[in-house]
């Protein structure tokens, strides 16, 4: 007897299943190209790439190379007007810590527009190696599914701002894919997840406790190791830089300005002046971290298990930015190969896309319209793995 032919419903939805796979890694080669190109005609126009965060960086560089106090704010503010900065514009800063400087000398060796390049194709390839690797971690799957990572609007901005979270990405994926074969290469790959310390304390308390458990302490030599050898270089070039360092910190006025994060939300609405509120996620985080490890010690998996971790650290941060959630790209590909449904894929681009979209509408990074990204993305993970932890009990049944 003839198998009767499928329902239209039911026919559409299997045609549209076989079409929106190529039309998300259509749509996502496409956002890519264009900010690619957009990031090059930037630095290749007319356009001064001083606007751009990227300048203090340079600048920081360009201290060093004149063997001046790289953190010395008035000297800083008078070269970053000099170079296209408003007569209004307060100094920016490099803030991060002294070890990372032997990053940013090769920078001072040129002018600000060769540099801002040399810069920004450095942040581009940390960006997609990083994502080739997660791919082939995940077992090259044929489906493209992870074009998603270089469509992620927190990393495409982190390109067009020239901030560092791409390098703490690359750190982040080197780890991963390591820790298990070479544990000392991927202790020395930890040197880029320092260069943004704050946005890994979760995390960083659970990779203790797992290298004390696993006795993993040739990763630990090398994190040690790529500490020391960047501690002394930046001594070498600079024997003051970690008093100027704190001084800096000091007198930056980081606690005024307003971060859109949970963290610095909560100090906000309770006690601006308060600091230590700011740290309360970070420690609830930690606490949590201890606890979710402990219940998986023994059959731990830094792929799976530090999808969520990483995701929680980010979340409970006491400051970050929405570049810095560029290092949430190996979290979400996790969720991106457990979802399914399309309406799932599609939910986490339209969200990039509107992050994509706020900036042109002359929000700046400081806007608390980014207040909802962090929890959104930490939420559709948790849902998505829900529904695939639910469809796979399914089948056993």
């Amino acid at each position: 007897m003839p198998q009767a032919p499928p329902d239209p419903p039911r026919l559409w939805r299997r045609d549209a299943h076989k079409f929106l796979e190529p039309a998300t890694v259509f749509v996502c080669a496409i956002v890519f190209a264009i900010f690619a190109l957009g990031i090059c005609v930037l630095l290749l126009s007319g356009n001064n790439p001083g606007a751009r965060d990227v300048v203090s960086f340079w600048v920081t560089g360009r201290q060093l190379v004149a063997h001046a106090n790289p953190y010395d704010s008035a000297t800083i503010l008078k070269i970053e007007r000099s170079v296209g900065f408003s007569a209004q514009s307060q100094v920016l800063l490099m803030r991060n810590p002294p070890y990372a400087l032997c990053l940013v000398v090769p920078l001072g060796l040129f002018g600000l527009r060769a540099g801002a390049l040399i810069w920004s194709l450095l942040l581009l390839a940390a960006m997609v190696l990083s994502i080739h690797m997660l791919w082939l971690m995940h077992g090259r799957p044929r489906n493209k599914l992870h074009y998603l990572g270089y469509s992620f609007a927190p990393a495409l901005l982190c390109v067009l701002c020239g901030q560092t979270a791409l390098f703490a990405l690359l750190g982040i994926t080197l780890f991963l894919r390591f820790h298990s074969r070479r544990p000392f290469v991927a202790g020395l790959s930890l040197w880029l997840c320092a260069l943004k310390p704050h946005l890994f304390l979760p995390f960083a308390t659970v990779l203790l406790l797992w290298v004390v458990l696993r006795r993993a302490y040739r990763l630990l030599a090398g994190a040690v190791l790529a500490l020391a050898a960047s501690s002394l270089a930046a001594c070498a070039l600079d024997p003051s830089v970690w008093a100027q360092y704190a001084r800096m910190m000091r007198s930056s006025g980081i606690e005024y300005e307003f971060i859109p994060c949970m963290a610095v939300a909560l100090r906000f609405a309770i006690h601006r002046q308060t600091m230590a509120l700011q740290f309360l996620p970070a420690i609830a985080g930690c606490l949590w971290a201890v606890y979710f490890f402990w219940k998986r010690r023994d059959r731990w998996d830094w792929m799976q298990d530090g999808a969520l971790l990483m995701l929680v650290s980010v979340f409970a941060s006491p400051y970050a930015w929405i570049t810095d959630q560029a290092l949430l790209v190996p979290a979400l590909l996790v969720g991106v190969y457990r979802a399914t449904t399309r309406a799932q894929l599609g939910a986490l681009m339209l969200a990039s896309a509107f992050i994509e979209i706020t900036p042109l509408s002359n929000r700046t990074l400081h806007s608390a319209l980014y207040l909802w990204t962090t929890p959104f993305w930490l939420a559709w993970y948790l849902y998505v793995s829900a529904k695939s932890r639910d469809q796979a009990s399914q089948r056993s049944l």
